[in-house]
């Protein structure tokens, strides 16, 4: 399946590492015009040379801003104009026992998680509604269906992201604009690799015991037993933004290893 964006103008928030960079990439590889966000300038040149690296003539432009307020989201939309596909990938994680989550902790998550693509879709939806072409994706996570007692409030924000993704698809019924979720299961990500290390050092074990361990005691469902790759979600991602995936809206679509075991 040959999966082409040409002409298309894509937004990827949280996009300079993991698997908003991933998701970059695979647009950017279908022809669309990207921009590639993170919160520094540094950052977001970093990745778009090496996307350009591996992606020759790749359409790319940068917009380093702050996406967990709302001047940051403000300012971005008004700076992109009209977008064909919005991927709401930027998040942020944090194992914190869960008496120890401040409030300025949870309002922080809610805010980056949840509000940055609530924002980003508020600016928009109403343009792709009045072409009758759009696509949104809501980067969630396997842990919005099975909240982590590890990180209560990143749970939160994940099965809230569900719920807005759903919404949004409901308001967009009979129209060419589809929203979907992805949701990822535990992904070796730059912060996860670097998560793990530490966790490994500390317990003067290797990051493959680390990892087993893990998947042996917190995540005992993974059918994969091992990390997902970036590009295994990106996958994922620039399916649901194709034009193959034009019957494809409301969906909770699962690249977790088979974590979440139940049917629906």
């Amino acid at each position: 399946m040959n999966l082409t964006f040409k002409g298309q103008k894509a937004f990827v928030s949280g996009s300079t590492a993991g698997i908003g960079f991933a998701i970059a990439q695979a647009l950017a590889e279908g022809g669309a015009r990207v921009t590639v966000n993170g919160r520094t300038q540094d950052a977001v040149d970093k990745a778009m040379a090496r996307i350009r690296a591996s992606v020759p003539g790749a359409q790319l432009q940068g917009a380093a801003v702050d996406l967990g307020s709302a001047d940051g989201c403000a300012a971005v939309s008004e700076a992109m104009g009209e977008m064909d596909i919005l991927v709401n990938n930027l998040g942020i994680f944090e194992p914190t026992p869960f008496a120890e989550i401040d409030d300025a902790a949870w309002q922080n998550m809610f805010d980056t998680n949840v509000m940055s693509g609530v924002r980003l879709a508020r600016a928009a939806l109403p343009g792709m509604l009045e072409r009758n072409h759009g696509r949104i994706v809501f980067v969630s996570s396997e842990s919005g269906i099975c909240p982590p007692a590890e990180m209560v409030h990143y749970g939160m924000s994940k099965s809230a992201q569900l719920s807005v993704a759903r919404g949004l698809a409901e308001c967009c019924a009979g129209t060419g604009v589809t929203v979907n979720s992805v949701l990822p299961g535990p992904t070796l990500t730059e912060g996860a690799k670097a998560f793990f290390d530490k966790l490994a050092a500390s317990q003067g074990i290797s990051f493959d015991e680390a990892a087993e361990r893990f998947f042996k005691e917190a995540r005992p469902t993974s059918l994969l037993r091992r990390f997902i790759r970036p590009d295994e979600v990106a996958a994922m991602v620039a399916y649901a933004c194709s034009p193959q995936a034009s019957a494809t809206t409301g969906a909770a679509l699962r690249v977790d290893g088979g974590v979440v075991r139940t049917l629906t």
